[in-house]
């Protein structure tokens, strides 16, 4: 990997890890690793461009339909897909699907970029996920196969501590806070080449005492009402939060903003 690479774009692929769910900003929009790593790279290249076309919700099949034509189209230095892990967490799923979509969309991007990154997504603590685990690592498998067939690199999220703290998760348990966006922006960073600017973002959080446990049954009955039944109605009845959402950052635009 090319230490301090000079990249002059970025396109981001995937779902709403890649939109910024839940590093929301005072306008009710949302941030997320992908601007802050668009935030970065910016402030080394005059003229950097940028692109995110995550929408919440998307399952691999769908990522492949709606954005990765668009994103090979775009010609842009990095490329960042991450997807398959929606459809992990569908009651039923077809994992020779997904590892063909997936194969798919890596065929059609690898190509078309300098660098494309894969990642294996953060994995939080808890027993509401660990029925899907199996699911999750056969994907990641997959995401390290298709890497070194393609010349792509691997952001390994998954296994860092730092980011299965429940501490750097939403309300939602399903999205990562800012803190988490922020640790994720520095991993790909330094992924692709960069001097660290946050050597220690696999460390995890101090301890803290834990809290009592009336403290966490209120939490998990409000969890259970505002987060978990939603959710689990709308796989039930296939439906996706990102339907009718439009792509995040549809066009290959200069960046504007403040480096992260």
């Amino acid at each position: 990997m090319q230490t301090n690479p000079t990249y002059s774009s970025l396109v981001a692929v995937g779902d709403s890890f890649t939109e910024g769910m839940s590093d929301l900003l005072p306008d009710g929009s949302y941030r997320g690793w992908a601007d802050l790593l668009a935030g970065r790279m910016a402030a080394r290249t005059p003229g950097f461009r940028y692109a995110n076309l995550a929408v919440r919700g998307k399952l691999i099949g769908q990522i492949v339909e709606e954005q990765v034509d668009v994103a090979a189209a775009m010609n842009a230095d990095v490329i960042t897909l991450v997807g398959g892990l929606n459809d992990t967490l569908r009651p039923k799923c077809d994992m020779g699907r997904v590892r063909g979509l997936l194969e798919e969309a890596v065929e059609k991007l690898a190509p078309a970029c300098r660098q494309l990154v894969l990642m294996r997504s953060p994995g939080r603590q808890g027993p509401v996920l660990e029925r899907f685990r199996p699911r999750m690592e056969e994907l990641f498998v997959c995401v390290e196969e298709l890497a070194e067939r393609h010349g792509a690199v691997v952001v390994d999220l998954y296994g860092a501590a730092s980011l299965s703290d429940p501490r750097m998760w939403d309300v939602d348990r399903l999205h990562l806070t800012a803190e988490g966006h922020r640790r994720v922006a520095e991993a790909v960073w330094q992924r692709l080449g960069y001097d660290p600017e946050d050597t220690e973002w696999r460390t995890p959080m101090a301890a803290t005492v834990p809290p009592g446990w009336i403290t966490r049954r209120v939490t998990d009955a409000r969890f259970a009402r505002q987060h978990l039944l939603p959710w689990i109605g709308r796989r039930l009845t296939g439906r996706s939060s990102g339907d009718g959402l439009p792509a995040k950052r549809p066009e290959l635009l200069p960046y504007e903003g403040p480096a992260a």
